[in-house]
């Protein structure tokens, strides 16, 4: 199949892009390519480069599915901005469903986030074990990130019919290698402190939940999807995970990682941030629908990434920060045009 796959050149598209021609299809991208075209220099793909929210229909000349992970990634991303969140996450999300329904393209994947579970937490506590969260769990959205998910999924869910069958994957929290490669995910983040500062900061004792996945086991899903019968998944939420993790857990396992090398890793307790995310998610039902077992574990993720960490001297570049990376933009672009001019 020829795929369009928005956010391609991203962090988890340029992983998915791999995936795909592994399994035969043909995946063209569309980006704004503001982390530059290196992560798809190994791959021979065609691409768009445009902003999302321009969306026309010549984009879909040739297409057989979609796979929709454009937009903005993150709290800390949709928080920098909330007007161009809304805009990239919610309503051009929108547009581009509108767009396959009318050219006839029924396979639509959308990467929706695990974070539309979490509940309120108070500024001095973390619930120890809050409960496990399905597909059926009601939902309260908080945040600008999680609202402009929630308004996706609603949208996506009430144009599916007999000619549009959308997957939407809750995905955990991504970790591991990828070509576009961010150390702002939370064992990610570990392991370039680990490296730099030989301690990690574990805010409020590190308490919380997150499930999390893989980018390689996150990427497979989207094409699981691709090639599953429609009438098994479409207009079908998923949740994607490993497994369930307390943030505590994540760090003992980087400092292990570590130790086994010779370096003593100081694991430090820190304050609670303004955002606390606590919560757990169940992945019974892509388990039972797709057969969907994870691939790589936290652990094996963690030492692949250990032996492929640039040199430390590099580690601090913006171009692996989302918010340091648009912040540096905007000062070269000129803080007079902001944000919204770059994207």
């Amino acid at each position: 199949m020829r795929v369009l796959v928005t956010g391609g050149a991203g962090y988890i598209g340029a992983v998915l892009c791999d995936h795909l021609i592994a399994a035969g299809h043909q995946p063209v991208v569309l980006d704004r390519f503001f982390w530059g075209r290196k992560p798809l220099e190994h791959l021979q793909v065609e691409t768009i480069a445009t902003d999302l929210r321009e969306a026309r229909e010549e984009w879909l000349d040739g297409i057989d599915a979609v796979m929709h992970l454009g937009g903005l990634s993150n709290d800390p991303t949709a928080e920098y901005n909330t007007g161009a969140n809304w805009q990239m996450n919610a309503i051009a999300t929108e547009r581009l469903v509108a767009l396959c329904k009318r050219r006839g393209i029924k396979r639509f994947t959308f990467a929706s986030s695990a974070s539309l579970y979490d509940t309120e937490s108070s500024a001095n506590e973390v619930e120890r074990t809050p409960a496990m969260c399905d597909e059926t769990t009601a939902l309260a959205p908080r945040g600008a990130y999680s609202l402009s998910k929630a308004y996706a999924e609603t949208a996506i869910l009430a144009a599916a019919d007999e000619t549009f069958a959308p997957v939407i994957f809750r995905q955990g929290t991504v970790y591991g290698w990828s070509p576009r490669m961010r150390f702002d995910l939370v064992v990610n983040t570990f392991i370039k402190d680990a490296m730099l500062n030989r301690r990690l900061l574990l805010h409020g004792g590190g308490w919380m939940w997150r499930p999390l996945v893989d980018v390689n086991d996150c990427a497979r899903v989207h094409v699981m999807a691709l090639e599953a019968p429609l009438e098994k998944i479409g207009g079908q939420i998923f949740n994607v995970l490993e497994e369930n993790y307390q943030i505590r857990q994540l760090a003992m396992l980087v400092a292990g990682s570590f130790a086994i090398q010779d370096a003593r890793i100081e694991l430090v307790e820190a304050a609670l941030p303004k955002l606390v995310r606590n919560y757990r998610t169940s992945g019974a039902k892509l388990s039972k629908t797709l057969g969907f077992t994870p691939s790589v574990t936290v652990l094996e993720s963690i030492e692949n990434m250990i032996g492929k960490l640039p040199p430390a001297e590099e580690l601090a570049h913006p171009r692996y920060y989302n918010v340091r990376w648009m912040t540096l933009l905007e000062e070269v672009h000129g803080s007079q045009r902001g944000f919204d001019a770059i994207y």
